[in-house]
């Protein structure tokens, strides 16, 4: 259903006239101008929500496409988070199909063509994700993934994922990166908030995204949603995405580590809180602040190292 094949010139025009890209942007530098000029090769309206960013990817930004009319940028007061970011962007676009996309995220040629035409293929798919890959080339985590149940992130956390092949089911591991590379377009539980084309007509049935979320989680909640209500989500092989992961996250190591697990206890609260005891539910929160700790531990040393290692130079 999904097989690849040409990409044809009326593919490419539904695209530059059916697709709104929204880009939330914080502090991502020069690599936001490479993004929104390799878009801007595939769509007519590229949306760019800066979450009062305090570098210069703005001014960088508007200095390559100056008057371009087909680039919007939107400045928030705030950082308002990346879900209400996206929220924000979804009010002002206006085509039928919405790409939300990274800033440090660059489409290679064709790719959105490829990831709509699988989408126009079948009227229950709501959701699709491209083919993740570094700058080195090898496959991204998080591209294709099951959703992480608590279940799953304690096989994960112990590292009982290893036992996969013994008991699949009972030590199944939600990392689908691990698996071969399908050759077609394949349904999956998750995607990465990275990189999502997503169908207005769904997005009407499911909700907006959640903006309790500040970083992190908010993709695997929509997509819950979308599964809940039908949806299918297909992750798409052949079109590849090079991307830079943590462009704008690295500078600020706590700060998203905090978001990332809270929003993880929001995620398990929200969708597992009933099918899980209340002491099981406990335990998971305790695990994850416990994560957290030991992350903020890591971080603490690396950092001191880091001090140390420029005073003896």
């Amino acid at each position: 259903m999904y097989a690849p094949q040409q990409i044809c010139h009326d593919i490419k025009e539904r695209c530059k006239q059916s697709i709104s890209v929204i880009i939330v942007n914080y502090n991502a530098g020069r690599i936001l101008t490479q993004c929104v000029q390799a878009v801007l090769q595939q769509v007519q309206q590229v949306l760019v929500i800066d979450n009062a960013s305090s570098d210069s990817s703005l001014s960088e930004l508007e200095s390559s496409f100056f008057a371009d009319n087909h680039l919007q940028i939107v400045r928030l007061n705030s950082n308002a988070g990346f879900a209400a970011g996206c929220n924000t962007g979804l009010g002002a676009a206006t085509q039928p199909y919405i790409l939300f996309l990274n800033p440090d995220c660059i489409l290679q040629e064709n790719s959105l063509q490829r990831m709509m035409q699988v989408m126009e293929s079948d009227p229950r798919i709501g959701m699709i994700g491209g083919y993740l890959v570094n700058p080195d080339g090898s496959e991204q985590g998080g591209g294709r993934r099951a959703i992480p149940t608590p279940w799953r992130a304690f096989v994960r956390a112990f590292g009982l994922h290893h036992l996969e092949k013994y008991s699949p089911r009972l030590f199944f591991d939600f990392h689908l990166d691990k698996q071969p590379l399908p050759q077609t377009p394949i349904e999956v539980e998750a995607i990465s908030g990275a990189l999502m084309l997503v169908k207005r007509q769904a997005i009407d049935d499911v909700g907006s995204w959640d903006e309790q979320y500040f970083l992190h989680c908010e993709d695997l909640d929509w997509c819950m949603r979308f599964k809940q209500k039908n949806w299918k989500i297909v992750f798409v092989p052949d079109a590849p995405v090079v991307h830079f992961q943590g462009t704008c996250s690295r500078a600020r190591p706590y700060f998203v580590s905090w978001h990332k697990h809270k929003g993880m206890l929001r995620f398990y609260r929200k969708f597992f809180r009933q099918q899980y005891p209340g002491i099981l539910m406990g335990l998971i929160t305790l695990g994850v602040w416990l994560r957290f700790s030991a992350t903020v531990l890591v971080y603490a040393a690396q950092n001191c190292y880091r001090m140390l290692k420029f005073k003896h130079e």
